[in-house]
This record gives C-alpha cells, structure tokens and sequence, in this order.
C-alpha cells in the first residue's frame, strides 16, 4: 500500500470527519483521543484474524492457530501494517510526543490502527470493520508463516528432545547483572542426554533461557549433519 492508501481501505462513513480524527488522535494531544476506540478494536481485531485463520486451516490444531493469530496481531506485525498504510503521517500528537519520534513509535502505530479498526466497527458495523482488517492483512494472510516457525526455541528445543526420548533440559541462572531497572542474565540450559549445555544472555530470564534454547538448537543441528 501506498502511503495515504488506509483512507481509501476504510469504509465512506468513517472518510472524515470526527471519529476519524479521534481515531488518529493519541492521548499526548489532548482528552478526545483514541485509547476507548483501540480497547474496542483490539477486541475485534483478535475475531476476525481468528475466524479467516479458522476458515483457511482447517486442520490445523488450537495451538497452531494461537501461535498464528499471535504472529499477525502483536505490536511488531500492527506497526508494520500502519507504516505501510501511511498512518506516520497521519497521526495527531502533541508537540513533546512529535519532538521525540512519538509519530515513528511501535507502540502508537500499532495503537492507532487498533483504534482505526474500533472506529470502524464503531461507525459502520462488524462487516465493514471485517472487510477494512481483511484489506489490511491480505498480503500476510495469502503467505502464512508455518505454525513450527512460530514456535519459541524453549518449545522447539523440548520437542526436539522428547521426540527422541531424551531427558528434558534444565535451566539454570549462572549471572544477574546490573542495575535494577537494566538486569542482564546469563543462563545454561544443560542437556542430560548429551552431557552438554549452552549459554544464552538477555535482558530477562525468560530472554536468556530462550537465548540458550537457541544455541543449544544450533549445536543439535550442527552435530546432526556431521
């Protein structure tokens, strides 16, 4: 899409005019802003990716499925869908929020496309909100991702395991570092069956372990070609 092109996806009733605006509006600009529109749209957001997901695989389990919708809905997937939309330039910030970059931020991109999707429920109905968030997705929604890609490697490293019928990994913190508000952890996840771990850091447990899924991933697959 071109930029400006998220006007011409919505439907005549929300083109102008004062929900539009509200829409576009972020909280930094003033008491009429789009917070409401996005609580309602994030809502509708989840159904309709959830039902073309439910219609286009058939087969595919509950889990795979959540996994899908999650990829497709996060902040990352709804900011990069309102960058291509045009939705920069569009927004309405106040003037400290404009000053800092607030019109290039993920988090008020991926906000204001919820509340544009809000809106339109809002204004003109679930169909028309489906048909504006089914315009949106076309692309990502005729080129769906593998629900195994989607897997976290914590996930992927415990099937790989119990696939083979090997004991599960352990995890285990080895450093904390930092100042409280910017802690670093380091973590080993130690294989039993093999007799060898991993070490993976981040700015979280949950990251660091997930670090050292990964790595520990990569030696399998390396060890599993030789």
């Amino acid at each position: 899409m071109a930029a400006g092109d998220f006007r011409r996806l919505l439907p005549e009733a929300l083109r102008a005019g004062a929900a539009l605006e509200q829409a576009l509006t972020h909280r930094s600009a003033g008491s009429r802003h789009n917070e409401r529109m996005e609580f309602l749209g994030d809502a509708v957001l989840g159904l309709v990716i959830a039902d073309a997901l439910y219609e286009r695989l058939p087969d595919a389990p509950e889990g795979d499925l959540t996994r899908l919708r999650a990829a497709l809905v996060n902040r990352t997937a709804l900011a990069e869908l309102a960058r291509a939309a045009g939705l920069e330039g569009a927004l309405t910030l106040g003037q400290g929020e404009r000053k800092s970059g607030g019109q290039r931020r993920e988090s008020i991109l991926a906000d204001t496309l919820e509340a544009l999707i809000g809106a339109t429920y809002h204004a003109a109905g679930f169909e028309a909100a489906r048909a504006f968030v089914l315009r949106l997705y076309a692309e990502r929604l005729s080129d769906l991702p593998s629900a195994e890609s989607l897997k976290d490697p914590k996930t992927r490293l415990q099937e790989w395991l119990q696939g083979r019928g090997e004991a599960l990994p352990e995890y285990r913190v080895l450093e904390i570092s930092g100042p409280d508000h910017r802690r670093q952890f380091v973590v080993e996840v130690w294989l039993p069956s093999q007799g060898w771990g991993q070490r993976g850091a981040g700015s979280g447990r949950r990251r660091a372990e997930q670090a050292a899924a990964e790595a520990a991933l990569e030696r399998l697959r390396r060890e599993a070609r030789r």
